[in-house]
This record gives C-alpha cells, structure tokens and sequence, in this order.
C-alpha cells in the first residue's frame, strides 16, 4: 500500500474514534452536573446510540452502498454531525438535548460502517494490514480523552465543540480520501442487511447460546459505559476520563495476544474468561474507594481489555469461523445488530433505571449508593457466565471451522 493512503486511512480512524471519545464517556457526568438529569434520563441518552446502531444498516445497505461514493456520504454525514454537535453544545433543556443526540447518533453510526468500507477497499490483504490501521482509532479514544480529563472539561460544553470541530475536520477530509465507489453488485435486500441470512446458524445449539448470551453481557457492558465516569466523579477520583484510558490500553494490548490465546485455549475458554472479567470489574467497583481499595478501581478499569477483547473480538472470530464464506458478512452483521442494537438498547435503559432505584434526593442534591448499583451488573454477569459454562459446548480452536 502506498504510504500517502496507509497516512490518510489511519487519519480517518482517528479521528473516526478521537470524535466518539469526546463526548461519549463523560456525557453522562455532563448530563447530572449540567441537567440535573436523573439516571433514567442517562440511560435513555446513551440508548439513543444503540438506536441508531439498528437503523444504520439500513441506510448504508440500502442507500450509501448502492448510490453514493462511500467517501463523500462520510463527509456529508461528518459535516452534518459538525453542525448538530455544535447545536447540541448551546442547550439548556434535556428534552431538546434527548432528540439532538439522537439525530446526532444517527448520522454517526452509519460513518463508522463507511470509514471500514473505505479502508478494507484500499488493502489487498484485509487481515493482516487492517489492525495496524484500525489501531489508531484506539489511539484517538486514548488522545480525546486524555485531553478531556487533562484540560478539565468532563462536565463543559467545551467536549461537545472539541467533537464537532473534530467532525467538520473529518467532514473535510473525507473528500480527500480514495475514492470507494457504489457496491453495484451487492446484495442490498432487507434479508441480507439484516443479517437474517445468517439465521441457519441457529441450528446449532452453542451458536444460538453464545447469540443470546452476547445480548444478555451487553446489559453489564452498558453499566460501564452510562454510569463508569460518572461513579469515579462522585467518589472523588481525580483525571477521570484519563484514567479510563487505561481500559482502551488494555485493550489495545490484549487485542494482540488474542490470535495466540484462541489457538491455545480455545473459543469456550476465551469467552468464559471474558464473562468472568465482567463480574470481577463490577464486584471491583463495588468495593473500591479513594482509599486502600483504590487499586480496586483501576484494576476494574484495566480489565476492560479483557471484558471487552475476550468476549466481543473471540466472538466476531468464532461468528466468522462459524459462518463459513457464503454468509460472513451476515453473520457479522446480525451479531452487530444484536449486540450494540438491541443489548446495548436494552442495557442502557436497565442500568438507567437500576441507578436510579439506588439514589436518594435531599435538597435538590442526588446521591446514589454505588455499591449497590455495580452489584447488579456483577450478578447478571455472573448469571451469563453459569448459563454459557453448562449449555455452551463447542472446543473451537481453529478459525478454520465452520462445523
């Protein structure tokens, strides 16, 4: 690859993710401090991402592959998305903040479906060049929010302008990117969109079991992603949004070994290992403080490599080794819809409304009792795990397989 494309696509990850970053992790510290928002209300925002998460694959399947040049809807939609976080930055009502975050979302999800087709277009060998690229997507999560904690800004408008400068940067450069022109030959039905081409699978009964058990683990995984920055604002935790950094660290570290370990574990070991990391993050969150328990919270932040690396990266292989050649893209797509539609729909509301059955108002202040509320994430998890360990029975270790 020429380097002046392997440049601009690693450009376009991060600031794909250094965007995202900026607002994502400390919106719902924006939300309490600035809103006055209750816990509900925080759920519900960060549900809007897992809504528009199932309608994008609509509007990429049906209208961006088949009639635009991928490239130039990423910019349109970047600019678009400028404009309305800019908007979203001078709002003083949550009502008016619920729907532009929701628009905002939606013109969001379907970039990051763009931003992998634009560059998978460009590398004869997806497999081994694609992780050296998608990396700096990790790297500007890693950069936006270190920028986030270092200048200050967890609870100011200021993250939601960072994001859109960012965006219309992006919105820019995107019309400078290779061209990717329209999939005249692609399967565009609602079947194959969907991912429903890959519901054979279901026949077979570890499939099925590691499908539902993907929707059940995003009920904890939104716990961490709602409520994680603002619990370590409330107990006092300093640098927040940098020190979640860490778990993209980890991440990022763990995401490599991961090929060596599924050969030597195999595909049941990998996810049980995953699952587990859920349960010990929450119990860690539930019993650490700002004092000698301290450690507890980073090791809690730290482990997100592992949640999220062992469970949701082995089972994109696992589904990929599964599927077999002719339905890979669906497989992957209604895993996809699975997990940051409906799980993460349905977990952002479930954590929303579990933290707010654990918070006492008194003279308009609001307190909530963390450790009860992280209890619950770590008994779903710890469910999700017994069930998968009994009824979860393939040894897969070989990405070759598609018995």
């Amino acid at each position: 690859m020429h380097k002046s494309i392997r440049l601009r696509l690693s450009s376009l990850m991060f600031l794909e993710y250094f965007i995202w970053g900026s607002w994502y992790v400390t919106m719902g510290t924006y939300l309490f401090t600035n809103f006055k928002a209750d816990a509900i209300q925080v759920g519900s925002s960060y549900a809007n991402l897992s809504i528009a998460a199932i309608i994008s694959p609509f509007f990429v399947g049906l209208i961006a592959d088949r009639f635009f040049a991928a490239q130039k809807v990423l910019g349109v939609l970047h600019l678009m998305g400028a404009i309305t976080l800019y908007y979203i930055s001078t709002l003083g009502d949550f009502g008016s903040f619920w729907w532009l975050i929701l628009l905002y979302t939606l013109l969001y999800m379907p970039t990051m479906a763009l931003s992998n087709s634009i560059s998978f277009g460009q590398l004869k060998n997806p497999g081994k060049e694609f992780p050296a690229i998608r990396v700096f997507g990790t790297v500007g999560w890693i950069v936006a929010g270190l920028m986030i904690s270092l200048l200050g800004l967890e609870n100011s408008v200021l993250t939601f302008r960072i994001a859109a400068f960012s965006s219309f940067l992006l919105g820019v450069f995107s019309f400078f990117l290779p061209d990717t022109p329209p999939k005249t030959n692609s399967d565009n039905s609602l079947t194959a969109i969907l991912g429903l081409d890959a519901l054979v699978l279901f026949k077979n009964r570890s499939f099925f079991v590691f499908f539902i058990s993907s929707i059940a683990i995003c009920i904890p995984l939104s716990f961490y992603y709602s409520f994680t920055n603002s619990f370590l604002n409330d107990i006092g935790v300093s640098n927040t949004a940098g020190k979640m950094t860490l778990g993209q660290a980890s991440e990022f570290f763990f995401m490599l070994a991961i090929p060596f370990l599924f050969r030597r574990l195999g595909v049941k070991k990998m996810l049980l290992i995953g699952i587990f990391a859920w349960v010990m993050r929450y119990l860690l969150f539930a019993y650490g403080d700002l004092g000698p328990n301290m450690w507890m919270l980073y090791v809690g932040i730290i482990l997100h490599g592992i949640c999220y690396d062992f469970f949701f990266v082995t089972g994109q292989i696992y589904t990929d080794a599964k599927a077999g050649s002719a339905i890979k893209n669906a497989a992957q797509g209604l895993i996809t819809f699975a997990t940051y539609g409906v799980g993460m729909m349905i977990g952002s509301y479930v954590s929303g409304f579990i933290t707010e059955s654990y918070s006492t108002t008194i003279d308009d202040e609001t307190s909530y009792q963390w450790q009860q509320v992280w209890l619950v994430p770590a008994y779903i998890a710890g469910f999700v795990l017994l069930t998968f360990a009994i009824l979860f029975k393939d040894k897969l270790k070989s990405t070759d397989s598609t018995n």
